[in-house]
């Protein structure tokens, strides 16, 4: 396994980050605990979760799942770092959502006891806060960062200006700010090519894609519906109606490198400059060890340049679309 840095922080994380958001709504707890002890023995020591996370099992399940993993010992806290979010509202009453300080220090509690430790290694933003100030979100934070609960910041789903924003109000306040931003990001969905990633290369904020595989499209989605492995229906079968040249493009020449489709996506997330780790989301133990083959795939230049003429992306802003 290879580790790289955490933006510009000293943490040191694997290239693949290990989602956990199917672990209690669609993988039982006990492949749950068997899936974080491979990625463990594979050497991924950087593992995603939300205490939103659980769906119909409730929100808070998933974050359970891997609190009662860390509580079997074994050094499975102390080799993972852990990355939790907070943001949306845990229920219907007022101030259980959202970035005030008030959620942020109950929030923080509730997945330290859940989570089953003393200290989130990564506390995300899992979307940004358009009515709760700068100042105050940046002081709740000092004061976790100071208890030892929280050790570095990161977000999720930021607009560019929005860490730049994030960015000026820690400065100001004499706070370490963001490390990483979390987004949506995968060769059919670039749009944070635009500012988004040149404000985090400037910023030196890790980007953690999720979605890599765009839910399954880029996974050899044509093929497998072929096989009668996948039955296409709802918005994913619209979605392959309105893509589905440019899919079979994309099958036919992950065919011609001598890959799986979803290999090569993660492949190309990891030669992505601004990446740190790609996150992965596997239900089973078999996605897991899927997933791990993309560390094997090396694209040449030639390569890169028939998948940009395949899913075009974007140039840095406002070049893409002035002058």
């Amino acid at each position: 396994m290879d580790y790289t840095s955490l933006g510009r922080s000293g943490l040191s994380v694997s290239r693949l980050c290990l989602g956990t958001m199917n672990f209690g709504p669609l993988t039982t707890e006990a492949d749950s605990f068997a899936i974080m002890d491979s990625a463990h023995e594979h050497g991924l020591n950087f593992f995603d979760t939300a205490n939103v996370y659980g769906q119909d099992q409730g929100k808070g399940a998933t974050e359970t799942i891997v609190g009662n993993w860390f509580a079997q010992g074994e050094g499975r806290r102390e080799r993972t770092v852990l990355a939790t979010k907070l943001y949306g509202d845990m229920d219907d009453w007022p101030n259980s959502g959202r970035l005030s300080a008030l959620n942020i220090r109950r929030a923080l509690d509730a997945s330290l006891q859940r989570l089953q430790t003393d200290h989130i290694d990564l506390y995300q933003f899992h979307h940004v806060d358009r009515r709760t100030p700068w100042d105050e979100i940046w002081q709740a934070l000092d004061v976790a960062v100071t208890q030892g609960k929280v050790l570095y910041i990161g977000s999720s789903n930021f607009a560019g200006w929005h860490l730049g924003q994030a960015q000026a109000a820690a400065a100001a306040q004499s706070c370490t700010g963001l490390v990483s931003e979390q987004s949506i990001y995968n060769l059919m969905v670039r749009e944070i090519e635009l500012e988004v990633i040149p404000a985090a290369e400037h910023y030196g904020l890790g980007i953690l894609p999720w979605s890599p595989l765009h839910g399954g499209l880029l996974g050899g989605v044509l093929k497998k519906d072929r096989d009668g492995k996948r039955r296409l229906a709802g918005r994913a079968a619209e979605a392959v109606a309105e893509n589905r040249d440019r899919i079979q493009a994309w099958e036919d020449f992950a065919d011609e490198l001598g890959h799986e489709p979803g290999d090569v996506a993660l492949a190309w997330l990891l030669h992505q400059p601004a990446v740190t780790a790609p996150i992965i989301g596997p239900r089973t133990h078999d996605q897991l060890d899927a997933s791990l083959r993309a560390l094997d795939v090396t694209l040449d230049d030639k390569a890169l340049a028939r998948l940009d003429e395949i899913f075009p992306g974007y140039q840095t802003a406002p070049e893409h679309y002035a002058w």
